[in-house]
């Protein structure tokens, strides 16, 4: 069952990602060749605490950190880690933010120092892909329509798209209906209508789109050892609109 929610709840989950977004954009300022991803989640989960909210991935079913660092080959889900990034590495940090029981989620992939042209247009296309879903998900259309936005986009552009993680809704819990893949055709999936809060996610590979998954059952990473990166925002469909949430 979907959830819609009130005007007043999304305002609530806004303020949650406005939390967010500024983690996000503090943590652009300090990826650097050298620091860890250990280090990225402590300074993320003090500023997420600062701003009276908790980090909500924290004990999410075992998980045992605030953030998901995922680094060149890692999909997502990543363990952050105390071995330094080098230079030319790509990273991408997933956090969502609980406000006073409201959450927010997102995700954003950094180049670490000066990057390949080859990362770089992977991040490019990546992000672009992710607003070419945000374009289509309007009061109307269907879940479809965006996952075929995304896949058009990204496939066109040399990139395959993951399948085995997909955005979701998400309001008082993490996961909520709907399921919003990536991939699919066009004109298909739930109608998209007002109240409704949710994520896209896309996860573009280098090569293959098929996954795999490590001893510590997280981290997913692409089975050909190419490179993945991610950007994620939380939207809501409100009568003035679709808003982004996890933006400043």
């Amino acid at each position: 069952m979907i959830i819609i929610k009130t005007m007043e709840e999304i305002e609530k989950m806004r303020a949650a990602g406005k939390i967010l977004a500024e983690c996000h954009r503090q943590i652009a300022q300090i990826i650097k060749p050298g620091i860890t991803t250990w280090e990225i989640d402590e300074f993320a989960e003090k500023f997420i605490l600062s701003q009276g909210a908790t980090p909500e991935q924290k004990g999410y079913h075992g998980y045992p950190y605030a953030t998901c660092a995922s680094v060149n080959d890692v999909i997502c889900h990543g363990f952050p880690r105390k071995e330094p990034l080098k230079e030319g590495d790509i990273v991408t940090i997933d956090m969502v933010v609980n406000l006073n029981g409201w959450l927010a989620d997102s995700a954003w992939s950094y180049g670490v120092g000066t990057i390949s042209d080859e990362a770089q247009k992977l991040l490019d296309t990546t992000k672009e892909s992710l607003f070419r879903g945000i374009e289509q998900a309007v009061a109307g259309n269907r879940i479809g329509d965006v996952a075929h936005a995304i896949q058009t986009f990204a496939e066109s552009s040399g990139y395959s798209v993951v399948r085995d993680f997909i955005g979701h809704g998400i309001g008082s819990d993490m996961h909520e209906a709907p399921e919003v893949p990536h991939y699919g055709p066009a004109g298909k999936g739930p109608r998209l209508k007002e109240g409704m809060v949710f994520t896209i996610e896309p996860m573009l590979n280098t090569g293959s789109y098929r996954t795999k998954v490590d001893a510590d059952g997280w981290t997913a990473r692409t089975i050909d050892g190419g490179l993945s990166a991610q950007y994620e925002h939380t939207l809501a469909i409100t009568p003035q609109g679709t808003i982004i949430l996890t933006e400043l």
